[in-house]
This record gives structure tokens, sequence and C-alpha cells, in this order.
């Protein structure tokens, strides 16, 4: 399993783009799942999150391959996917994340630094 991971997340839907944001989440849901097929991504999971006084709405956590994640990142339909989504929903980020074997790996780096400055 890869250890690079694809935080996209977002807040609410603007007032009276509702219908819009469904047609759009749609859009990204194909897209992430034809990425899984061509093997450009590993896996991706879209999450909803329930009411709780917060600001995230919902997020998709792609996996796989660092240098592959930034390619799709960079890429003209994904920048494209993401002007369409920030005309639907407030609040829209992208933050790269660590996952697996990658989470340790940051840990320890962590760990060396903290040790390093005490």
């Amino acid at each position: 399993m890869a250890g690079a991971a694809m935080f996209l997340g977002w807040g609410e839907v603007i007032h009276g783009r509702e219908q819009k944001a469904l047609e759009v989440f749609g859009e990204v849901v194909e897209y992430y799942g034809r990425l899984q097929q061509e093997g450009r991504i590993e896996s991706f999971e879209p999450v909803l999150l329930a009411p709780h006084g917060g600001d995230l709405f919902g997020f998709v956590l792609a996996r796989g391959d660092r240098q592959r994640l930034a390619e799709v990142r960079f890429s003209e339909e994904f920048e494209r996917l993401l002007a369409r989504g920030g005309l639907v929903v407030s609040r829209l980020g992208i933050v790269p994340a660590y996952t697996g074997e990658e989470l340790g790996t940051q840990m320890e780096n962590f760990r060396r630094q903290a040790d390093d400055l005490a």
C-alpha cells in the first residue's frame, strides 16, 4: 500500500448551487474512479460528514504514489474540476497527506527533529 495521499476537503454547499454541487460531486467520483482504473492512483474514498458544528462537510482521500499524485494534482483535468468545485462549495482545499509506511517515516522525522531541538 502506498504511503502518500491527497486530501481534498470542502465546506458547505453554496446556497442556490445544490443541484450543481451534486453534479460536480458525481463528476469528481467518476474522475477518481477512472484514475484508479488507469492505475494513476491506488484508491480513493469519498466521505460525507454528519453535522458536527464545524466547517468541514466532506472530503475525498486519494492514495497512491507521491509522484503520481503530484501529476494528478497539477493535471489540466484536476484543475478544471477544482475550478468547478470552487463554484459550488465553500472552503475547497487540497492537502498532501501521509498514510501507511509513510506515516511512520514522517513520525520518525518529527521525533528526530524534536530530539534535536530538545
